[in-house]
């Protein structure tokens, strides 16, 4: 605004007195205080997000370390498991074969025991012509 409006304001109000001038001075003091403060506060409490936020990525950080590493030992203790298991099943798959083997070899022993039984059989069966 210009000079000449600000003459023609100021004689149109009527003038404050200085109690109410000094009022009005010390309440825009305390506003604009209250304003610093609520500005102080707020960033305070953006810095203190920020923390949070920081805190908050380091613990991240952290668990997703310690989640890999217990999934690693996991990982590892099955697979001694696994290691465990296939050499039983290999012990007793050998065992299975040495077994199937003996009862082959049984079998032809008994073909050969049958075969002879049959001969005598036979030849017990079969009269001397007189």
């Amino acid at each position: 605004s210009s000079p000449v409006q600000e003459d023609t304001l100021s004689s149109d109000m009527p003038s404050l007195d200085s109690k109410s001038s000094n009022y009005f001075t010390a309440l825009d003091s305390s506003i604009e205080g209250l304003q610093k403060r609520a500005q102080q506060l707020i960033d305070e409490i953006n810095e203190s997000r920020k923390k949070d936020h920081t805190l908050m990525n380091n613990l991240r950080d952290r668990l997703l370390m310690k989640v890999s590493e217990l999934i690693q030992k996991l990982e590892e203790g099955i697979y001694e498991i696994y290691d465990h298991h296939n050499k039983m099943m290999q012990d007793k798959l050998q065992e299975l074969t040495e077994i199937m083997g003996r009862i082959g070899q049984l079998e032809i022993e008994l073909k050969q025991v049958c075969r002879t039984v049959v001969t005598v059989y036979k030849d017990l069966c079969v009269q001397p012509e007189l």
